[in-house]
Order: C-alpha cells, then structure tokens, then sequence
C-alpha cells in the first residue's frame, strides 16, 4: 500500500524526523488557509498522487508549457493560482504513464533555503532477507540515471534486522554522505531514527529524495515516499486508515475486498489461477504462445464459490480481455468448487469470449462434469501446454 507524501511526512514527524511546515488542502480555499499558517514569504505547492516526477510532469488540460506538479510560490495570491490550476486536472509523469492521475490533493509547505541535496531510502534486500540503506550525494536526481551512469556515487548498506541498526551503520551511512561535524552527528541520528520507523510501521520502501541540508546547518526530510507490506497491516491500523483508494484501479480495489491477489497488466488473455508461482509460469507460457497476459490475478489456496464469481467477474471488467484462462491445481482449492464459480460467474455476465479451463487435483472429474454440463461453451485443456496454445488459437479465431 502507497500513501501521500503528506501523510508520509506527518508519519515521520511523529518519530522525531524533521520534516518542513505543511499542511493538505483538498481545495484552492484550502491551500490558501494552509499558505496562511505559514510564515512564509515562499511557499511550495505539490500535487499528491501515487507517481514520482511531479516536478517534471505536465498537466493535460494545461497544454506542454504549463509548470509541473512541484511549484514555488512567491506569495498567497501565487498559491491561489497553482492551487486552481492543479486540482481537478490531470498530471502526467513518467511514472504515470500517459493516461496521468487527477490531482485532487495538495501539500503547501513552508519554502526552505537549499545549501545540498541528497538521496537516501531503506528497502527490503530479499536476497540478503535485510534492510538494505542506500544513500547517495546525487541527491534531486534520477537515482536509476545515477546508478547507470555513475554507480560508484551510490553506496548500499545492509542492516540484519536480528541485530538491529548498530552505531556503525549511522557512521557509514554519514561517511557516504560525506557529512562532517555536526551534521556528521545529525545523519547518524536521522538513519536511526528512520530504520527505526521502517522497521516499526513495516515498510517495504522508505525514500527520501531530497534529503537536504539547509542553509543553517539543518538536515531535513523534503519529499518522501512510503510504501507499506499489505500483510501486516492488520497491525496498523492507522496506517491502513490513510489508504486513497482513489489512486489505485479500482479493479485492484476491488479484488482485495474478496482478499483476491490481481494486478492489470497490459495483455489481452485474462488468468484466474491459485499460487503465485503456478500464476507466474501460466503467465510465461502465454507468452511463450505468442499472445500476453491482461493480468495477474490469484485466487489463493481455499477459495469459496463466491470469491471465484468475484475473480472471474472483475477479469471481465477488463475492456482489452479477448480470452480466459483458468488455470487449477486442486490441492485446498477443490476443482468443483472452481467449477461451480465460474460457471455462476459466466452465467451472470453473460460470456462473450473464449474460456479455456485446466483443472488438475482434487475432485478433477466432478469439476470437470460441472464445466461439461453447463451448456457454456468452456472448452476444457488437458495440461497447461495445451491450454495455453487453445485460448492463444480460441483468440485468434475470434478475432
């Protein structure tokens, strides 16, 4: 789960992290009470979606030559004008894409004298099951430019969580950062304190870019991401209260009301299998077909009719989807039961593309009589191989 850099910050702040002055404002006569509260005379103006590059992005509505996302305001009345001309309208980034995201938040913070700018995040290593730190002096950047074109500015340092963050790391961390004095003594503080709070509100990514030390000798968080592990949400349920649900596709939204696992990808076969791993591989053999995948889409391992009709249905919602492919391996999961969902499924959307359907495990047969007796066109694959070829050749044929 992604949250708003506003939020992000606010998070931060309730763990000693020095962040600027700033409040959210939902509407340009809210951006202008929040300029009120800050002692100003500059102000900076950001749009909150779910997408990095703002400052480089465009609006849509405000033709190529319109400023960004990020703007420094001079004055209230500046912060008026960005506020009207950035809510409701369409920001595209290059991490967006070109279809953009509304902005329908904003953040108005205190501006802040610059003297350097650095990078610094916290991510989950999963090959050295720690947290890796990476820190850079190419702060404001590009960190995947930096790493391509000058790696050696980058340095990454891994912390076992089994021994928790160790006076050495603070020290390496402001060694990378090539920090002296007291400012040597406020990075080792802030990494701390930051591995903490990762650890803390289970994080699977904390990124700082800029983090930068301003005129008078401050460090300071500017603008930070957060991303969080689904799984252990149920701990917090603070954080889980901060979800803007409409950032996300509302397919996605949707699945993890039925604790269904789905994420659109940009193909035209649909998948509904149970495991990661038989998703990913039913997923490479698509492709391996000729066609591609519209989606990752798993139902888990003890799936009830209802939550199988839901999978099947939000599949469905996808206009690119030409064909289905339903791969079962019933171990939990019994393939009757897979069966009855998607017959109740194609019945109550009334299918209009090709389905192909591979049971194999417990209670195959049963699930296999269901399909054939359901007077649906389901045409049932022998192994995987063969379901993949059938639905890329049933696609086809349609077309």
């Amino acid at each position: 789960m992604n949250i708003h850099e506003y939020q992000a910050k606010e998070l931060l702040a309730k763990h000693g992290i020095a962040v600027p002055a700033g409040h959210a404002a939902l509407s340009v006569e809210e951006a202008v009470a929040a300029a009120n509260k800050l002692p100003g005379p500059l102000y900076v103006v950001k749009a909150q979606i779910h997408a990095g590059g703002r400052g480089k992005g465009k609006f849509k509505e405000l033709g190529t030559e319109a400023k960004g996302g990020v703007r420094l305001a001079k004055s209230i009345a500046d912060v008026e004008r960005d506020a009207g001309e950035m809510l409701g309208n369409t920001l595209v980034t290059v991490q967006t894409g070109d279809e953009g995201k509304q902005v329908n938040r904003l953040y108005i913070t205190d501006g802040v004298d610059i003297a350097e700018e650095y990078y610094l995040s916290l991510l989950v290593d999963r090959a050295s099951g720690r947290v890796a730190m990476v820190v850079s002096t190419e702060g404001g950047m590009d960190i995947e430019e930096v790493a391509h074109s000058t790696p050696e500015k980058i340095t990454t340092i891994t912390i076992d969580p089994a021994q928790g963050f160790m006076p050495h790391h603070g020290r390496a961390v402001a060694f990378a950062l090539r920090l002296q004095g007291d400012l040597n003594k406020q990075c080792q503080k802030l990494a701390k304190q930051l591995y903490e709070a990762f650890v803390a509100l289970d994080m699977e990514m904390l990124e700082i870019n800029p983090l930068v030390e301003t005129e008078d000798g401050k460090l300071l968080v500017l603008d930070t991401k957060m991303s969080f592990d689904g799984n252990a949400l149920y701990r917090h349920p603070d954080v889980e209260a901060l979800r803007d649900e409409t950032e996300e596709d509302p397919a996605e939204v949707e699945a993890s009301e039925y604790d269904l696992a789905y994420i659109k990808l940009d193909g035209n076969i649909g998948c509904m299998v149970n495991g990661a791993g038989l998703a990913m591989a039913t997923m490479d053999i698509i492709k391996l077909n000729g066609a591609f995948p519209a989606n990752f889409l798993d139902v888990g391992g003890g799936a009830s009719r209802e939550k199988v009709t839901a999978a099947f249905k939000i599949i469905l919602k996808d206009p690119a989807v030409e064909g289905i492919l339903v791969n079962i391996f019933g171990g939990i999961m019994k393939c009757d039961v897979i069966a009855d969902g998607i017959v109740a499924a194609a019945k109550d959307v009334n299918l209009s593309v090709p389905l192909v359907v591979r049971l194999e495990g417990t209670n195959v047969q049963q699930g296999k009589d269901i399909l054939e007796n359901s007077g649906l066109p389901i045409v049932s694959a022998n192994d995987l191989g063969d379901a993949a070829r059938t639905i890329v050749a049933e696609v086809k044929k349609a077309a």
